[in-house]
C-alpha cells in the first residue's frame, strides 16, 4: 500500500523586512485598511508599515502590515491593492545612483521604449500611474526605513483559488475585481456562443 505523505504547511522560509518607505517627496507610503494607497506625513502611523517579502532575485512583494493587502500594478499602470498574491504584485527593487530605492513592475513597461513603470507619489502625496513616473524624478525615489527582519512564508499563487473561494470581499471595486468580473462575463459570452453554435 502506498503511503500518501501529507503536505506539511509551508514554514516561513524567506527573510524579509518590516519597513517604512519614505518618499523623496516627504511622505511615507501608506495603505489604509480599505486598500487605499497614498502618502502620509505621520512617521508613527501603523498604516505606513509594510512587509517587503523577497519573491525573486531583487524582486519583492510589498504588503501592508495592517491591511494585509499586496500593492499591485495593472496593465494600464494603475496601482491597486489585492488580497491575494498575483504576478501583478511583483516589483523589481533597484538602487538608484543617489542611493534611493525605486520599485518597478516586473510585468508591464512601455511597449515602444521598453521603459519600466514605477511606483510613485506626487508632491501632494497622491499615488501616480506607473507609466507617468520617471526613475530620475523624486516621485519614484524611496528610502526604506527598516524596523525589523522577519521570516515569511513564500506568497504563493496557489493560495489564490482558496482565498477567492473563502472571500468574495472586495475592499473597493478595484481594477483586479473589475478585471475578474469582465473575465467572467467574457467566459460566459463564449459559453453562450458555443451553445448557440451547437444548437444550430
Amino acid at each position: 500500500m502506498e503511503l500518501v505523505k501529507e503536505k506539511a504547511p509551508a514554514e516561513p522560509e524567506l527573510k524579509g523586512i518590516v519597513t517604512r518607505l519614505f518618499s523623496e517627496q516627504g511622505f511615507f507610503l501608506q495603505m489604509l485598511s480599505d486598500g487605499t494607497i497614498g502618502g502620509n506625513k505621520d512617521e508613527n502611523s501603523d498604516n505606513t508599515l509594510f512587509n517587503l517579502i523577497p519573491v525573486g532575485l531583487r524582486v519583492v512583494a510589498i504588503q501592508g502590515v495592517k491591511a494585509g493587502l499586496y500593492v499591485a500594478m495593472n496593465a494600464e499602470g494603475f496601482l491597486y491593492t489585492s488580497d491575494v498574491f498575483t504576478s501583478e504584485c511583483k516589483f523589481k527593487e533597484s538602487v538608484f545612483e543617489n542611493y534611493y530605492v525605486i520599485y518597478s513592475s516586473t510585468l508591464y513597461r512601455q511597449h515602444e521604449s521598453g521603459r519600466a513603470w514605477f511606483l510613485g507619489l506626487n508632491k501632494e502625496g497622491t499615488i501616480m500611474k506607473g507609466n507617468r513616473v520617471k526613475k530620475t524624478k523624486p516621485c519614484s525615489h524611496f528610502v526604506p526605513r527598516p524596523i525589523e527582519v522577519c521570516m515569511y512564508k513564500e506568497p504563493s499563487l496557489h493560495e489564490l483559488e482558496e482565498k477567492l473561494l473563502k472571500s468574495s470581499r472586495s475592499p473597493t471595486m478595484n481594477s483586479e475585481e473589475r478585471a475578474r468580473s469582465l473575465e467572467r462575463q467574457r467566459r460566459q459570452a463564449e459559453q453562450d456562443a458555443s451553445t448557440d453554435r451547437e444548437g444550430s
